[in-house]
């Protein structure tokens, strides 16, 4: 068991429960999703930013009208 401290005396104790994981991939998944989420919200704002949601969106929807039908 792990050293650790008793909560109600500050008295030096034993730790009862102990993390046993024994794989981290599954959290890492979650903050990797996490990143990739926040580095593509990034990019978007980069290209078509703006003050508001509301110009952002419009900036979006002025990009995808520009893009000839062909294309689409």
């Amino acid at each position: 068991a792990l050293d650790t401290i008793d909560t109600a005396t500050g008295e030096p104790a034993k730790a009862i429960h102990q993390r046993s994981d024994v794989c981290a991939v599954a959290p890492a998944a979650v903050v990797a999703q996490a990143m990739v989420a926040l580095t593509l919200a990034d990019a978007l704002l980069e290209k078509f930013g703006g003050d508001s949601v509301v110009e952002v969106k419009r900036n979006i929807d002025a990009f995808e009208a520009s893009i000839p039908d062909a294309q689409r």
